[in-house]
């Protein structure tokens, strides 16, 4: 397939439950045009010895409540051609919370989800039914789901870290 070096236009990544890998692909082209891995790492607190934070990949286990995670969504255009619109959308694990103003990715908007990630906003735009009838501004421990918005286009070849940091529940 001949590939124009036109700019495409958009690609939406979404992570299926940190993945090791996805690929994400356009509607209109099949070939991958960016290649995305999470990891979970967990911030582990320093032995007696030294009191630095020390960062380890964290195991299959959930971490103590001591621990903070970070969770890091790296990406990269593997196409011959500019991505115009990215966007990275990473879901919060169920048995953690969103640790507030840590999210942060290159040259991008951060937006957040409550709803398990139908709609997107900032943080002053999402409100939740309260239990009198009304609404209420929704709590960072409410956010289900974090997306980039990256604000430049993705040249082929170029990557990214897009990360925010949690703690257990």
């Amino acid at each position: 397939m001949h590939r124009s070096k036109r700019a495409r236009s958009f690609v939406s990544v979404w992570l299926a439950a940190l993945s090791a890998a996805a690929v994400a692909q356009s509607a209109v082209d099949p070939e991958p045009e960016l290649v995305v891995s999470s990891a979970l790492e967990r911030i582990v607190a320093g032995t007696a010895a030294s009191s630095t934070p020390e960062i380890q990949i964290a195991s299959g286990t959930v971490a103590s409540h001591a621990d903070q995670l970070i969770v890091s969504v790296r990406f990269t255009n593997v196409s011959k051609s500019l991505v115009d619109t990215v966007r990275i959308t990473s879901p919060i694990p169920a048995d953690v919370k969103y640790v507030p103003g840590s999210a942060s990715g290159p040259g991008s908007e951060v937006l957040f989800s409550v709803d398990n990630g139908r709609t997107f906003g900032r943080p002053a735009e999402l409100t939740l039914a309260a239990p009198n009838g009304g609404t209420r501004v929704a709590d960072p421990a409410d956010y289900t789901h974090v997306r980039w918005v990256l604000s430049a286009p993705l040249d082929p070849g170029a990557s990214g870290v897009a990360r925010f940091r949690a703690v257990p529940r």
